[in-house]
């Protein structure tokens, strides 16, 4: 073996060592909950309260009534609004994360089956495609199966609760 080859092949067995650690995992779900909570609070908090930018109850609820037929459109506005911000807020922190990426998960079907299937996967003329809703789903649903990881609230207050429960 030349020495070119012979690091490549040590480069490689060290990645595979490192893969597969708990500490290797853990920071993947830490990154992929920031990210995936981070749009997920964005998008909701401008549904919900007009926030960066977002246009607010009224104006999604009458998108919501007419463009993804869904009634009565106030109600699925917030409905979408509070699974977005709060579910997202979930996630990012990990508290209650599985429970809330199943919701998010729930989220992005019902964007895909009501508005944007018929556009295509990337999109036509008439509106945008699904590749972000079945991106964004697909990494909900990983943190879904893994759930949080140990760097979130959930392993925190665990932690806490089982140092308190072995008081004397």
């Amino acid at each position: 073996m030349t020495a070119i080859s012979t690091r490549i092949v040590r480069a490689n067995q060290k990645l595979r060592s490192t893969r597969d650690t708990l500490l290797a995992r853990d920071v993947a779900l830490l990154g992929a909950r920031v990210g995936l909570g981070w749009i997920f609070v964005y998008h909701g908090a401008g549904t919900l309260f007009g926030a960066f930018g977002g246009s607010g109850i009224h104006p999604q609820a009458v998108y919501f009534a007419h463009v993804a037929h869904l009634r009565p459109g106030t109600f699925f506005a917030v409905l979408g609004g509070i699974i977005e911000c709060f579910g997202g807020a979930a996630v990012a922190l990990g508290i209650l994360g599985r429970l809330a990426a199943l919701g998010l998960v729930g989220d992005m079907v019902m964007a895909m089956i009501t508005v944007t299937f018929g556009h295509g996967i990337i999109g036509d003329a008439s509106g945008s495609g699904y590749e972000l809703n079945i991106a964004l789903a697909a990494l909900a649903l990983v943190i879904a199966i893994l759930g949080t990881g140990r760097f979130s609230l959930d392993q925190a207050l665990r932690a806490l609760l089982v140092k308190g429960s072995q008081a004397p």
